[in-house]
């Protein structure tokens, strides 16, 4: 007990004090994740959106195939991207392998089929309520799309923040293609579970309350854009 005093203590003076090579870790795990997060809203709002509202054969397939893509495994994703990235795969020449782009393509493989399904889930209930009031103002499927998805558009920041939360938590697929190269791809995730290894808790500690942290005040910030929207929803009805 008296050991994790110590190391937890150590932990908080490592993050109070602005450790450069702590800081470093938790930017670089930002900044991969959120991009990662905004590339795949980009691709999996528009195709979530599209299978909510679309009328097209095998839709019902491709709808349970996005669901089952929710459940790939990371360290799949992790390897898929590596053999494309790798000096003998289709993008080799790129040289991106062991960079911060491969780990946010492996993100974005992970975090876009999270956020297609929960779009997906949102507007086509939108859809269902508002399909006759947005038929009778004559407007067609596709170009109600922009509508549902702003009606909608409190989900669909939970949707985001699933994705945050798969992406900023991943390790196995980021650690294949991104090698855990010290001041170049080593993110929280990663460090934790190095530094864990090594017995250097401390270090291991502070990432693990930051990581935390960063959970707890991006989930308190949607429920409270949640609780404001649903009051003005009161408000004007």
């Amino acid at each position: 007990m008296q050991g994790f005093a110590q190391e937890f203590t150590m932990a908080m003076g490592l993050i109070l004090s602005g450790d450069p090579e702590l800081w470093a870790i938790v930017l670089l795990s930002l900044r991969v994740s959120l991009m990662a997060v905004l590339i795949a809203a980009a691709i999996g709002m528009p195709m979530g959106a599209a299978l909510a509202v679309g009328r097209f054969p095998g839709r019902r397939v491709a709808i349970v195939l996005l669901n089952a893509l929710m459940g790939l495994p990371p360290v799949v994703v992790g390897l898929m991207v590596y053999l494309m990235l790798s000096r003998s795969g289709p993008l080799g020449v790129l040289e991106l392998l062991y960079t911060p782009t491969a780990m946010i393509v492996a993100q974005v493989v992970l975090v876009t089929p999270i956020i297609a399904a929960l779009t997906r889930q949102t507007v086509e209930m939108l859809d269902a309520e508002y399909a006759e009031q947005l038929r009778s103002l004559g407007v067609s499927r596709l170009a109600s799309v922009p509508t549902l998805l702003w009606d909608g558009r409190v989900a669909l920041l939970t949707a985001l923040l699933a994705g945050f939360g798969r992406a900023i938590a991943e390790v196995g697929a980021v650690i294949m293609v991104g090698g855990n190269i010290n001041h170049v791809t080593r993110v929280m995730t990663t460090t934790i579970a190095l530094e864990t290894s090594k017995g250097n808790l401390a270090l291991a500690l502070a990432l693990g309350t930051i990581l935390i942290g960063i959970a707890i005040g991006v989930t308190g910030t949607v429920s409270l854009l949640g609780a404001r929207n649903g009051q003005q929803e009161m408000r004007h009805a």
